[in-house]
């Protein structure tokens, strides 16, 4: 299990899960909280959150005397036949439930040789998909997606992608000066969600946050109608908060 040390809550707890995890998981007949938390040093609040999250994604479960054991979810993830269909599985049920708690159209994607890929994305009727009026590989200096995931790149990586796709002005609210979008890249904190207010596409407000597990960019987006433009920070900083069991999800 390993996950790329950065500067963000998501990460912090998805590396502390992956400790709590890990001593779980060298005792096949169970550890009780009181063992988890003298071995993983963990404060008491800080531990019963992380098992909380880890029994709902079915990663450990409680025995009859309440110690704990690894889960099925752990075990298909951690099996090298058909982890690839049973990681698609628990990442599409993590963001399906995102999408109810957010009240939000939900986006995973990932920069892949030098393009930007949705790989998921969780939508109903009540909270439907972003209108695709322009291929997001093509707009990445305008959309949260793409600004997230050029964020991430180094300072070549990000000329080296603004150089293959021109930056076109598809509203009134797009950047398109390079220099001026390579600028707030630079000083975007990795902790605050990138916000794209109709920037891609009047009429809908998009936020992202990175998820970046071992050498793989990615992030993970919302996008919401601009009559809920006032429901973004908080739409924002919720997904932020969710983003832990995806990157838990990648890193095992």
């Amino acid at each position: 299990m390993a996950l790329m040390n950065e500067p963000t809550a998501p990460y912090h707890s998805a590396q502390d899960a992956l400790r709590v995890l890990e001593t779980v998981s060298r005792h096949t007949t169970g550890v009780t909280d009181a063992e988890l938390a003298r071995k993983t040093r963990l404060d008491t609040e800080r531990l019963t959150a992380l098992l909380r999250m880890l029994r709902r994604e079915g990663y450990v479960q409680q025995i009859a005397d309440g110690a704990y054991v690894t889960g099925a979810a752990l075990g298909r993830l951690g099996s090298a036949h058909g982890r690839e269909q049973a990681l698609r599985e628990k990442l599409q049920q993590t963001i399906d439930r995102l999408r109810d708690s957010v009240g939000a159209a939900i986006y995973l994607s990932r920069y892949v040789d030098g393009e930007i890929h949705i790989t998921q994305c969780a939508t109903s009727a009540a909270t439907p998909a972003v209108n695709e009026w322009v291929d997001f590989r093509s707009s990445a200096h305008a959309s949260a997606i793409g600004k997230s995931l050029l964020g991430q790149l180094d300072h070549h990586g990000r000329r080296d992608h603004l150089a293959r796709h021109k930056m076109a002005r598809l509203t009134s609210r797009t950047i398109t000066d390079e220099r001026l979008l390579l600028s707030r890249l630079e000083a975007q904190p990795p902790t605050v969600p990138v916000l794209d207010l109709q920037e891609y596409a009047i009429g809908t407000v998009c936020a992202a946050v990175p998820i970046t597990a071992g050498s793989s960019v990615g992030c993970l987006a919302l996008s919401l109608p601009v009559e809920h433009a006032h429901r973004l920070r908080q739409a924002a900083d919720t997904l932020n908060r969710g983003a832990a069991p995806v990157l838990l999800s990648l890193a095992i």
